[in-house]
């Protein structure tokens, strides 16, 4: 675990801390004073490399970060917090954002679960409307950038009502040759991370991916109950409770948008932001989902698809032997 900075500890001449507000395996986010502005506050991302690798190594990964450092901060959208500096002391890399007052969506989430209450659908909506302008802001970029860490705890609300999607810790720019560009290297949280963020090549995913964990994260605040991680799902494919059998509040058009986020092949979600909010917010029939037709064992469904898309791991591997054990019998 890094070491963390103390308070008072000035970065660069400029970004004195005031104290430690997140933190992680790799790094910590500290809220901070900009000496240089007065009265200005901002976040500062810590990324520590790992210094027992290879120099060549560590290089490659410090070049990394100021690729994709430098995407991000020609980032502007309200929606997002707008990164200002980057730059590197010793062996952490630093990334500076705008500092994000207000409640992150989880916290106003377990504030109503301790009344016994559910957050309301039009709430939810409001903020899933903000939440689908800056994804697709993201990705309409050239190259697109895919956050993939799409969660209630990132989704922070300023005290005007203004959604902020923070933590661009895992966020990927999709470069033309496939190439990924990553400031943390990771997978995710588990509870929002669709299969293909688990496969061996980060290229499997892409914009569809972020439409997973935008359809997980609706599915929690609605529910008060987290979803059935994508893994088990793929080993149960009943285990995803439908969200109107815990809130029956929620309207139909509503649960069958997020199931139909959430599907677990790429190919059956929404191909887009756009029209996933299209669905979501009425402006256009609901299709048929895949969830709706009968489905195939899961090894069926895995043995079925293309290379490229068994991207399931070690239980997708499982499930196939047994299979074939069974049809050699």
């Amino acid at each position: 675990m890094p070491i963390p900075l103390k308070t008072g500890e000035v970065l660069r001449g400029r970004y004195r801390i005031q104290e430690r507000i997140g933190q992680g395996g790799m790094g910590n986010i500290y809220l901070a004073d900009d000496l240089r502005l007065d009265g200005r506050k901002c976040a500062l991302k810590e990324v520590e490399h790992d210094r027992n690798l290879p120099e060549k190594v560590l290089c490659e990964a410090r070049e990394q970060f100021m690729r994709e450092a430098t995407v991000l901060a020609r980032l502007d959208h309200p929606n997002l917090p707008k990164v200002s500096d980057f730059f590197s002391i010793g062996e952490k890399d630093y990334l500076v954002m705008d500092y994000v007052p207000g409640k992150d969506l989880r916290t106003v989430m377990l504030e109503a679960k301790s009344r016994n209450a559910f957050l309301s659908e039009r709430d939810a909506l409001d903020w899933a409307a903000q939440l689908a302008d800056a994804l697709a802001y993201l990705h309409s970029q050239s190259p697109p950038i895919v956050h993939r860490d799409i969660k209630p705890s990132n989704l922070k609300i300023t005290p005007g009502g203004l959604l902020k999607l923070v933590d661009f810790g895992l966020v990927k720019v999709l470069a033309p040759d496939e190439e990924t560009i990553t400031i943390i290297q990771g997978q995710g949280t588990v509870l929002y991370t669709p299969l293909e963020q688990y496969g061996g090549s980060e290229s499997h995913t892409d914009i569809r991916s972020d439409i997973f964990a935008f359809g997980a994260t609706l599915y929690h605040l609605l529910t008060n109950q987290p979803p059935v991680d994508a893994r088990q799902r793929f080993l149960h494919p009943e285990g995803l409770m439908s969200p109107r059998r815990t809130n029956p509040a929620i309207s139909v058009r509503t649960e069958k948008a997020i199931l139909w986020a959430m599907e677990l092949h790429p190919d059956q979600r929404p191909e887009s932001i756009e029209a996933f909010r299209q669905y979501l917010f009425g402006t256009k029939e609901l299709p048929t989902r895949p969830m709706s037709r009968p489905r195939r064992a899961p090894a069926l469904d895995a043995l079925l698809a293309p290379p490229e898309s068994i991207l399931f791991g070690i239980s997708a591997v499982l499930l196939l032997l047994s299979l074939i054990a069974t049809l050699g019998r």
